[in-house]
């Protein structure tokens, strides 16, 4: 870049000016400067009176451009004209980037500006600068990997009740980028960023490549544009139950190669990736089909699938079934012999026949006829027996001896008596 007239650089600070300042600056110029501050600071700009550049809508002519970053293409912070002064200018990383632009008329004195560095508020804690980036640093490379938070504890890299401050330096195969994904999430101080975050840098750990810092509930995948990614996880002594688990692999642009696998999201991924039972890809497209690939047992295809296991139990069920089934036609049947006793007809019948009922009308004639003589003698010998009793009676009131016994005999005899009575009459014809 091009630089005009001097600059005072400290290292709290320094000062730079348009060309001939105070005099009036000449046409036809373009002065850059980049201000660059140290790690964990930041750059403050103020500019000092007399101050004057040719004023014009939206400063088209001549102007004084201020990037946040180091770059001409960095974030544009405004563009500066007129006769007031600029106001103080802040960065919000560690570089800062001016250029001074003039055309071939209408000049004027130009300006003067004094930059200084201060902590930067996202590493500052209880008022004050943190101390140097201890000695928490790994180193990881290859295909792929896992970035752990754990692995701070397990080498002891730093003491119980101390904040964690730890850097992990993350080195991709040649000529391939970096995909970082999470597996494990959880900050203790959810939302205090300036307590508890992880960052993630593209290719150096500079304020001006951090790509995302995560400090929330949620961690989302970040893709690399370079070969060198940079973790940082900052926790404050209360919040070390903070923890994280990432997973990084090495990517190249489509097309692929004979030695990569296409992941339908423009990676390509190293072969040996496919199948290994981690998701490389940001879909799962190099585990989906992986029986294809892999040759598994026989106990391995029949237990995979759940279909096959509800076929194979089916079948078990219906030959089982079918030979119960065969079992009990097959199987003799046992034969009762019941013991026959003698059997008796005439109770048979008794028992089994219905009753027949005598009805005291006769229907026979005949049978009526007899009756009727039958009650002729019975009549007759009712007669014969009152003549006899009579006379018994007579010699007992001579004889005085069984009166008493007459009354009991006549009684005895009227109770043997039969009420019968010769009121049959013509039986009804049977219906």
């Amino acid at each position: 870049p091009t630089q005009c007239d001097n600059w005072v650089r400290t290292s709290n600070g320094g000062h730079f000016a348009s060309p001939n300042y105070p005099n009036t600056y000449p046409p036809n110029q373009e002065c850059i400067y980049i201000l660059e501050a140290a790690p964990r600071q930041r750059i403050e700009l103020t500019f000092d009176e007399p101050y004057y550049i040719e004023p014009s809508f939206e400063c088209r002519f001549d102007h004084l451009e201020v990037r946040d970053g180091p770059f001409g293409f960095s974030p544009l912070i405004d563009r500066y004209c007129g006769l007031k002064s600029p106001s103080l200018i802040r960065s919000t990383g560690r570089f800062m980037w001016i250029k001074f632009t003039s055309d071939e008329e209408l000049e004027g004195k130009g300006f003067q500006a004094k930059y200084s560095f201060i902590p930067d508020p996202d590493f500052t804690y209880l008022g004050g600068i943190l101390n140097p980036i201890p000695d928490c640093q790994f180193e990881l490379s290859g295909a792929d990997g896992i970035v752990r938070s754990s692995q701070v504890e397990q080498e002891e890299k730093t003491k119980p009740g101390q904040a964690v401050d730890c850097i992990w330096t993350i080195k991709a195969t040649p000529n391939a980028k970096i995909y970082l994904r999470f597996l494990d999430y959880q900050m203790e101080h959810s939302n205090e960023c300036k307590r508890n975050f992880v960052a993630v840098y593209d290719g150096s750990s500079s304020i001006e490549n951090l790509k995302a810092k995560f400090c929330s509930t949620v961690a989302n995948d970040v893709v690399l544009q370079t070969g060198t990614g940079v973790v940082r996880m900052w926790a404050d002594e209360g919040s070390r139950l903070s923890r994280f688990r990432m997973l990084f692999t090495s990517f190249v642009d489509p097309p692929c190669s004979g030695s990569t696998y296409f992941c339908h999201s423009n990676m390509c991924i190293n072969n040996s990736l496919v199948c290994n039972g981690i998701q490389n890809c940001a879909y799962p497209w190099d585990e989906n089909h992986c029986r294809e690939k892999k040759k598994a047992g026989l106990f391995e295809q029949i237990t995979k699938t759940h279909g096959t296991i509800i076929g194979i139990t089916s079948g078990i069920v219906l030959v089982l079934l079918i030979i119960s089934i065969l079992v009990q036609v097959k199987q003799p049947r046992k034969k009762v012999m019941a013991c026959k006793t003698a059997f008796n007809k005439t109770g048979f019948q008794e028992v089994f026949d219905p009753p027949h009922y005598e009805l005291f009308s006769l229907r026979d004639k005949e049978i009526s006829a007899d009756l009727a003589d039958l009650s002729e003698e019975l009549e007759n010998y009712q007669k014969m027996r009152r003549s006899s009793t009579a006379s018994r009676c007579i010699h007992d009131h001579h004889c005085g001896s069984q009166a008493s016994n007459i009354k009991q005999s006549r009684t005895n005899l009227s109770s043997v008596e039969l009420p019968f009575r010769n009121d049959f009459a013509q039986p009804q014809p049977m219906k």
